[in-house]
């Protein structure tokens, strides 16, 4: 028996260093391909060769990423009687392959096979890597053993056992399961499939079919559940997604930024990332709304406001319509005309397609008569009489072409067709809220808002249907108006959504009151809600802190239980006020001594004294979406652009000025609540007055 036989870590190290040399090898036999005698002509070439970069791209080997991070033992083969793997379709036979009587399978990131096509590595997605993630002793899943490897860099340093049949061993929690979770955060936010729990794995591998909400607190990972989910369908429905389209909503760019390296380090290169802003971008937004004409622009009834001034175009026909076709003269009198009109409205039809089938409808009506006199037209004929310049003539004035940022901007400078199309629907106050005080004289010199871009898109809607794709994922969807809802809602009509969101974290004054509400907007009612509750990144003290403020911000919601005890991992003191910028720059250098990232969140009116402070003390400081380095691991954050990003420390200013930055007081202890939960290991706060009393 040589050396690496007898040591269960050598033969580990030997298994990973094979199992990179197979995936140089795939990556070799994609690169050396010759598609110069199989494709037809020059398009065909461009298409397949764009595939074949993607997929050099996707076998690259990311040296300080671990190849696989666990292995199953099974005491049955994979399908065969007695192994729990899969069912029906998604269910995967591995025998014929030597494993008909168990076997190890190596979990990792993609799948790698060798030169005969045996898989060393598979990836976590399949039906087979399941169990990693759900096994326990009281369900063993049919594996007998699983174990976890622990990482420094790319070298495999340590591995960890569960014996899940063995009645004697007790369960414990593991130890590189904590490591990996508590690991400094530096840089993009990484993936999480090597942590992944069960009730997130649940959500996962849920169908594409169907809808979910994900109620989830800060540090429950309901970000990540969302693009692993991603990456999951488009393994198990590659080909369906491929056609339609992949989407991951998010709230603003340094959160996009944040996230965007996640779904490439999973292998998948293709799904798009967007704002809701950048879904409507039809007009340039140059101006803002005061709170009270955004609160009713993104009111849902505004739907109904902009269907009826769409609607509103449509005039009844006043006279009949005459097409000379040779030495032959034929009339559609007004009254059938106005038949062909109502019967089209009463289809509730898009108003371009409605006035696209106009004329064939009265090119059919001469075709009918031409068929009572004795000729016989056909399909040609009925296209030309369609194109007739008196049929267009007519189509122009029944039907006129609407062009939605006109009708916006009427609707929001002309008192008179506002409330001709509001009535019954907005209050008086309500329209007075929303009309300009000063329009701009056209569209294009209009200063629009971002609430008059997504009022664009509805009347865009209404004119012709909005693409719809296969999957869209909706983060931190509690911010959205109904309007904007309605705006994601469009984008998947025919698809799915995952929307992910925590209630207590909604700082906008249309903040979401209920994910029932919110899935209607969406057109999503009989999507599945679920909640996570556990937290894997926010220490129990601060997690426990922060959720004081749960009962005065959102009182139904059940508080996150963090698996994590870090004792000493909160400070809060007070210093006084001429002292204040000091202590922070103090509290930034004792983070600075330790490792990973860290975040000095305030109030957004601080930010330009603490960039100050901290310009003159010499420390190199980033903006939220810049990512650290090993010379510049401080970020300073607008408390406003805190949501969804994480530091392994951070140092809060000024509670009290954080509330106070908002509208209201309730939308202020949620942005507190928000900065307060951005800490993966330590949380300083730092206060000169009284704290907010909610926090007791």
């Amino acid at each position: 028996m040589n050396a690496v036989s007898a040591d269960p870590l050598a033969r580990e190290r030997a298994h990973l260093t094979s199992s990179r040399a197979a995936l140089r090898a795939m990556r070799e036999d994609v690169e050396a391909l010759d598609i110069r005698d199989v494709t037809a002509n020059w398009v065909n070439a461009e298409v397949l060769q764009g595939q074949i970069d993607d997929r050099i791209k996707a076998l690259a080997d990311l040296t300080h990423t671990p190849l696989f991070f666990g292995r199953l033992d099974y005491a049955h083969a994979p399908g065969a009687e007695g192994a729990e793997i899969g069912q029906g379709s998604e269910a995967t036979s591995l025998q014929g392959r030597g494993w008909e009587t168990g076997g190890q399978f190596y979990i990792g990131r993609r799948h790698v096979h060798d030169a005969h096509g045996d898989p060393m590595v598979i990836d976590w997605r399949a039906p087979v890597s399941q169990p990693f993630y759900r096994a326990s002793k009281k369900d063993p899943m049919d594996v007998t053993l699983r174990r976890r490897f622990g990482y420094t860099g790319g070298d495999l340093t340590a591995y960890e056992d569960e014996h899940l049949t063995d009645a004697t061993e007790a369960e414990q929690v593991s130890k590189l399961l904590q490591a990996e979770i508590e690991r400094p955060r530096v840089g993009p936010m990484r993936d999480i499939v090597a942590t992944i729990q069960p009730e997130q794995d649940e959500i996962v591998r849920s169908g594409l079919a169907g809808s979910v909400c994900v109620q989830g607190g800060p540090g429950t990972g309901k970000t990540a559940v969302g693009l692993h989910r991603v990456a999951y369908l488009l393994y198990a429905h590659r080909e369906r997604l491929a056609r339609t389209g992949t989407l991951v909503i998010g709230p603003n760019r340094s959160f996009l930024h944040y996230i965007e390296q996640v779904l490439p380090a999973l292998g998948e290169l293709e799904v798009k990332q967007a704002t809701v802003d950048d879904l409507v971008a039809h007009v340039e937004v140059r101006g803002t709304d005061d709170p009270a004409a955004a609160l009713v622009k993104g009111d849902a009834r505004m739907a109904e406001v902009l269907r009826r001034a769409v609607r509103s175009h449509v005039t009844p026909p006043a006279e009949g319509v005459v097409v000379v076709r040779g030495s032959r003269r034929w009339r559609v009198p007004a009254y059938e005309l106005d038949d062909i009109v109502r019967e089209l409205q009463a289809r509730d039809m898009r108003y371009g397609a409605a006035r696209e089938a106009l004329p064939q409808r009265i090119a059919h009506a001469v075709l009918v008569q031409m068929e009572r006199s004795g000729e016989a037209p056909d399909d040609r004929v009925q296209d030309a009489v369609a194109r007739n310049a008196a049929v267009k003539a007519a189509v122009k004035a029944i039907w006129p072409l609407v062009d939605p940022a006109k009708l916006v901007h009427r609707l929001l400078a002309d008192a008179e067709f506002l409330a001709a199309h509001a009535e019954g629907v907005l209050t008086g106050e309500e329209q007075r809220a929303v009309l300009w005080a000063k329009p701009a004289r056209t569209p294009k010199s209009t200063k629009w808002s971002a609430a008059d871009a997504v009022l664009i898109d509805e009347a865009a809607d209404l004119v012709a249907r909005t693409h719809s794709l296969g999957h869209v994922v909706l983060d931190e969807a509690q911010d959205l108006s109904p309007m904007q809802y309605r705006a994601v809602g469009r984008r998947c009509t025919t698809g799915s959504v995952t929307v992910l969101g925590d209630l207590a974290q909604g700082t906008t004054p249309w903040a979401t009151p209920t994910w029932a509400e919110a899935l209607g907007h969406l057109g999503k009612q009989d999507a599945v809600v679920e909640e996570l509750t556990a937290g894997f990144r926010v220490p129990r003290e601060v997690i426990a802190y922060a959720s004081r403020l749960l009962p005065a911000i959102a009182p139904g919601l059940t508080e996150v239980a963090s698996v994590r005890e870090s004792p000493g991992s909160l400070e809060v003191r007070e210093v006084g006020a001429e002292d204040l910028d000091a202590a922070v720059l103090d509290a930034c250098a004792a983070s600075l001594r330790r490792e990973g990232s860290i975040g000095l969140i305030a109030a957004d009116a601080r930010i330009a004294a603490l960039a100050g402070a901290l310009d003159a003390a010499g420390v190199p400081h980033l903006s939220p979406g810049e990512e650290t380095t090993a010379g510049a691991r401080l970020t300073l954050v607008p408390a406003s652009l805190a949501k969804g990003l994480e530091y392994d420390y951070v140092v809060l200013d000024e509670p009290a000025a954080v509330v106070a930055g908002e509208p209201d007081e309730r939308t202020g202890l949620r942005r507190l609540y928000v900065a307060l939960t951005r800490a993966v290991s330590g949380l300083t706060v730092l206060h000169t007055g009284a704290l907010p009393p909610a926090l007791g």
